[in-house]
């Protein structure tokens, strides 16, 4: 079965109509784009000569988003997976997300660099009817314009927002405002890496944020709705050791926005603050970051890792620390690629 119904088994009848309505949403809006296009596009950067690339720290980027995942809950409900990453690799469980601490407008920052007032989205339901895409360019876009393989899996319809023409050579979500669990969308990740390697992946989980919003945050609900979303990174995780061969990749872990009681989306730490981890290639071991970290980062740092040209005026900036690479400043938490003494015509990968 596509659409898991273990939360209506645990929760009850709240969760269990939940449940039902993801399940109501499991047709797939796929998109499978082999000509980049610009279309629509509203550049950040005014000059691209303004631009310099860096030397590439790894060829195959994963980020993954625990929707709703508050940095505390992954040690209070034994998060087994993300426990070993913390411990293999370099993290903070004090980073922060953008206000207003919300799924879309948030994911908007992490995916493009820059806040919502520069991306535009400040809405949090899909809309693409009415009001298009993100008219900046994304991380998709700007790897697929360096010739680079991108692919996405979202758990919620509403980023359809998010996926730019030409941007991806293949994502997948729910149709209109429906949603997956995590169950569905790791399936789809590993039938994607079973025979295709992307230099740049994005994986969405929702779980934690559906039991958040349903019984609440840091609730017994909400800890097994962790659990789910940890097995499911622990898939993926597998599915790219297949893809890529053990060591052969570097995976971001971070989120939108926290939470406390049954909502988010304002100022307070526990909405606020998120937890960022980076683990694999060129990633320093058992280091705990500054918490200056901020979701803004995770685009640049996505880019930085491949050597991608970066947008001088992101507000993001690579969170270098975190790695042990020949293009790493030593104590600088992110100094910017435009500043680094580069080899110039650096290779793009092929795709």
């Amino acid at each position: 079965m596509l659409c898991s119904a273990r939360f209506g088994q645990l929760a009850g009848t709240g969760l269990l109509v939940a449940t039902s309505a993801a399940c109501a949403a499991t047709q797939p809006l796929v998109y499978s784009d082999p000509a980049p296009e610009a279309a629509g596009i509203r550049h950040v950067s005014a000059s691209s000569s303004e631009i310099r690339p860096v030397p590439r720290v790894s060829d195959h980027v994963i980020v993954i988003s625990i929707d709703g995942l508050r940095p505390d809950a992954i040690d209070r409900f034994g998060a087994g997976t993300l426990q070993r990453l913390i411990r293999e690799g370099s993290y903070s469980l004090e980073a922060t997300t953008i206000t207003p601490s919300i799924t879309l407008p948030s994911h908007a920052s992490m995916l493009t660099g820059v806040e919502p007032s520069v991306h535009g989205i400040t809405w949090n339901e899909n809309q693409v009817e009415e009001v298009g895409r993100v008219v900046v360019p994304t991380i998709f876009s700007l790897a697929r314009s360096g010739g680079l393989h991108t692919a996405a899996f979202f758990s919620k319809g509403k980023f359809d927002h998010l996926i730019l023409p030409g941007s991806v050579d293949h994502a997948v979500l729910p149709e209109g405002d429906g949603f997956w669990l995590a169950d569905r969308t790791a399936e789809e990740v590993e039938n994607y890496l079973a025979s295709e390697r992307p230099n740049l992946t994005f994986v969405h989980f929702g779980d934690t944020d559906y039991a958040g919003h349903l019984i609440g945050w840091m609730s017994p609900v909400y800890g097994w709705a962790v659990d789910m979303a940890d097995a499911a990174v622990a898939r993926v995780l597998a599915a790219a050791d297949e893809a890529f061969g053990p060591g052969g990749y570097t995976v971001i872990v971070t989120s939108d926005h926290g939470g406390h009681g049954r909502t988010h989306g304002t100022t307070e730490e526990a909405d606020m603050t998120i937890p960022w981890i980076a683990w694999g290639k060129g990633v320093r071991s058992g280091v705990e970051l500054p918490a200056t970290i901020h979701t803004t980062d995770t685009a640049a740092t996505a880019l930085w890792l491949l050597g991608l040209a970066t947008p001088p005026d992101l507000a993001g900036a690579p969170v270098q620390t975190a790695f042990d690479a020949p293009n790493a400043l030593p104590g600088g938490l992110h100094p910017h690629p435009a500043d680094i003494a580069t080899q110039p015509g650096s290779q793009l990968l092929g795709r």
